[in-house]
């Protein structure tokens, strides 16, 4: 080998181990099969479920083999470098989408989203920036978001942790298997106990506020990288009387910088008895684009879901409440 070709293939090896050190990761692959998905692994459901037009999911998680999530903090859970999860969309039984996220070994996560072909045999990665409006006919309306890898971030990275649907409150029902099998370690014991759940005064209001986190969480919460606003509808799996009272007291009874076409006078996020002028199902049945809430992932309103919201809120009492209205001085701050 001349001394040109011995250069060269210097720099080459030089680069490849500069980008082993620094962690850098593979490419993406190609097809859904090479990422290590198949029906056969760790499949589970969150207790309350993300909407997204009506769409059928399945979920999975692998961890790296011996490896186990930190579960020391029960709402921070930490992910092992090596875990995978998978979520597929499917309409009228035809698989879509499967969304994808990862950790790689220098503890960063990525995301992608496979596509599925119509005979559905196999899911190849969509591009960076996704494709608006694809054509499917089993859909709502016919037509199919492929959400761009930034969408992706927009969601999972505002919280503390990017992995939305295994934590434990979505799983409090099978925290204990989750230990048994060593999925989770470092769970604090109380919790194998009183598994947790939020804290209500109704089964209906434990289902809107279950709803309110799971739809909505993901943005309004007390994170660093939540929305700019004071809005918190993120449930704790630890919370205590005082937390839960403040994090009530973000949306019930208070006023909103947002202001709707016509309104006269402070409009309320949540007006107990009143459902029809309460922000958070204004916004959550417009799909209005400045308006509609979540601003991402749908197309269509979630009308059970907005029922369940509507009823929780009717049956509120302005009357009790006065105690968390009064200290809601301060709008929240939305756009």
């Amino acid at each position: 080998m001349n001394r040109p070709l011995l250069f060269v293939a210097g720099a080459l090896l030089l680069g490849i181990g500069l980008l082993a050190r620094a962690g850098a990761q593979a490419p993406l692959p190609q097809h859904l099969r090479d990422t290590g998905w198949s029906p056969n692994v760790r499949s589970y459901a969150p207790q309350y479920p993300l909407w997204s037009d009506g769409a059928d999911k399945r979920r999975w998680l692998v961890l790296p083999p011996g490896a186990s999530i930190d579960a020391s903090q029960p709402d921070a859970w930490v992910f092992p470098p090596g875990t995978k999860l998978w979520k597929e969309f499917s309409h009228e039984g035809r698989r879509v989408e499967t969304r994808y996220i990862e950790r790689g070994t220098d503890g960063r996560w990525r995301y992608a989203t496979y596509v599925w072909n119509e005979r559905g045999d196999d899911a190849l990665l969509a591009p960076a920036e996704g494709a608006r409006a694809s054509l499917v006919p089993e859909a709502p309306g016919g037509r199919y978001d492929i959400p761009a890898q930034a969408d992706c971030r927009a969601c999972h990275e505002g919280t503390a942790v990017p992995v939305l649907g295994f934590s434990a409150l979505q799983l409090s029902s099978e925290l204990r298997a989750l230990v048994a099998q060593g999925v989770l370690r470092g769970l604090p014991a109380p919790m194998l106990e009183d598994p947790p759940r939020i804290a209500a005064t109704s089964p209906v209001e434990r289902a809107a506020l279950g709803y309110l986190h799971a739809n909505c969480g993901h943005c309004h919460n007390d994170s660093a990288g939540a929305a700019p606003a004071r809005l918190r509808l993120a449930q704790s799996a630890v919370a205590d009387a005082a937390t839960r009272d403040a994090l009530r007291a973000t949306f019930m009874a208070a006023t909103s910088r947002y202001r709707l076409p016509g309104a006269v006078g402070d409009t309320l996020i949540v007006a107990p008895g009143r459902a029809g002028t309460s922000l958070i199902a204004l916004r959550m049945r417009s799909r209005a684009p400045r308006m509609q809430m979540p601003p991402l992932g749908t197309r269509v309103p979630d009308v059970e879901g907005i029922a369940l919201i509507e009823r929780w809120i009717e049956n509120l009492d302005p009357v009790s409440l006065s105690s968390i209205s009064s200290s809601t001085a301060h709008p929240e701050h939305s756009p």
